[in-house]
């Protein structure tokens, strides 16, 4: 299949030449370029950059040159998204951002963004689980490009989604490894945060409150952790409290429509300076924001059923490849057959060498207890057990540039555990992010999912 791609390109470049000039891939290139300096200034936060117009004809014309310009496109990709979700197009925003997924670019950086922004939409949706998955993605690939930071956010993200599901222990244990190695100041005010939604799920709302206000002191000023004091006071039954800090998250320029929502619940019933007439304005004002909600609620619903289906699916590539495979197995049968067959019984002999191997390891390890046997919380001691007993495995996938999850999972695949248990040992959702997962170090190997164990036993 290799071979066959300089000739694809070919053809392709020659399509789009024809069809496309030079100077609008430029044009489009220098769209995107000024998209991300804006957004590395932190100025697309504020929206500074608004002209849809360019930004749709950019996406355009970079999607034809995507196999020339995969960065390029990929980047595209993610400022129109994010347009598109700024315009409430939720569902076609998520088509991007899939699109984004698919392309040939290795720019780890973008698309941590690309499915942090697909995290956040499944969260919008209420499928914590996606959301989840999302982000452990999104945090994966930052931690590839180098980006320490963003990768603490990511677990945090992670965690959040945790606390609001009320799972204490796990939402502790993710907060733990954030704060033992990171100390920047912005990370651990966001780890405060999920640790006072955490409390606030769990019922302990003095807690929830104390964490907080310590936040406030440390210069934190964020909807999101006033919204979960308003709450506390008013579980409580402190109304006054309450309804003095959702004042304050009312006033917020930056407050989300959903915090708007819950805290005007709050100023509406338990105001007394309100006149009749304001509580009508703040009860229509709420209704209308209930059916945005709701609107905004169902396109999200509806670009997770996308998301889920687009990573359930078997996509064209892999049937190109195996009917390329097949073709090219015909073409070439009956000059090297002979020769073939001795290859064949090389790898079936190397195979069983290894297969042999693979059984002298689960000799010497418990099956059911790998964290122990199999020395997992020590990356190096693994390391040392693997190579010993299985050809040195891990040293030759370090070569293909997988990080330590992805070696693990490799580990766990050759030694026959099946994708359900893989997911509990290396703590993936099943079955979507442990598939998502599969199918990344698969490409980075440059096979497919299904064949992913032939390889190992190959390599």
């Amino acid at each position: 299949m290799k071979q066959l791609y300089p000739l694809l390109l070919f053809i392709v470049c020659a399509v789009l030449l024809s069809s496309c000039s030079p100077r609008a891939v430029r044009e489009a290139q220098e769209v995107i370029a000024h998209a991300d300096s804006l957004r590395e200034a932190h100025l697309y936060a504020q929206n500074e950059y608004d002209d849809s117009l360019s930004l749709a004809q950019a996406y355009g014309t970079l999607s034809d040159w995507q196999c020339i310009f995969p960065n390029d496109y990929a980047h595209a990709c993610y400022h129109y998204g994010r347009m598109l979700r700024a315009k409430d197009n939720h569902v076609q925003a998520m088509k991007v951002f899939i699109e984004a997924t698919h392309s040939r670019t290795r720019d780890y950086r973008i698309l941590g963004r690309i499915y942090n922004n697909m995290g956040d939409m499944a969260h919008l949706a209420g499928d914590y689980a996606l959301s989840y998955d999302m982000f452990a993605i999104s945090a994966d690939c930052f931690l590839q490009n180098g980006d320490t930071i963003n990768y603490y956010y990511g677990l945090n993200d992670m965690a959040f989604r945790l606390a609001e599901q009320g799972k204490k222990d796990e939402t502790l244990i993710l907060l733990d490894s954030i704060t033992r190695n990171c100390n920047d100041k912005n990370v651990i005010l966001k780890t405060w945060e999920t640790k006072a939604e955490m409390y606030k799920k769990a019922s302990q709302y003095d807690s929830a409150i104390v964490i907080v206000d310590s936040m406030a002191r440390s210069g934190y000023n964020h909807s999101v952790g006033y919204v979960i004091k308003a709450q506390s006071f008013y579980s409580l039954g402190i109304l006054d409290s309450s309804l003095y800090f959702a004042k304050y998250v009312l006033d917020m320029p930056h407050a989300s429509i959903n915090d708007k929502y819950n805290m005007l619940y709050i100023t509406s019933h338990y105001d007394s300076t309100l006149t009749s007439e304001d509580i009508l304005t703040q009860t229509s004002n709420r209704a209308d924001i209930g059916m945005m909600i709701d609107k905004r609620h169902a396109q999200h619903a509806q670009a997770c059923e996308i998301l889920r289906y687009d990573l359930t699916r078997e996509h064209w590539q892999i049937w190109v490849i195996i009917g390329s495979i097949i073709l090219l197995i015909c073409i070439s049968y009956y000059g090297i057959r002979q020769t073939h067959k001795r290859k064949s019984d090389m790898v079936e002999i190397t195979n069983k060498q290894i297969e042999k191997n693979i059984q002298s390891i689960k000799a010497h390890i418990d099956m059911e207890d790998i964290y122990t046997s199999l020395s997992w919380k020590d990356y190096k001691a693994m390391k040392t057990k693997v190579d010993l007993y299985l050809n040195g495995l891990v040293s030759k996938l370090e070569t293909h540039h997988l990080n330590e999850t992805e070696i693990r999972f490799c580990v766990l695949t050759l030694l026959g555990l099946p994708l359900k248990k893989i997911a509990d040992i290396i703590c993936y959702s099943y079955p979507s992010g442990i598939k998502t997962l599969k199918k990344r170090i698969a490409d980075k190997l440059e096979t497919n999912s299904p064949n992913l164990r032939d390889f190992l036993l190959r390599l």
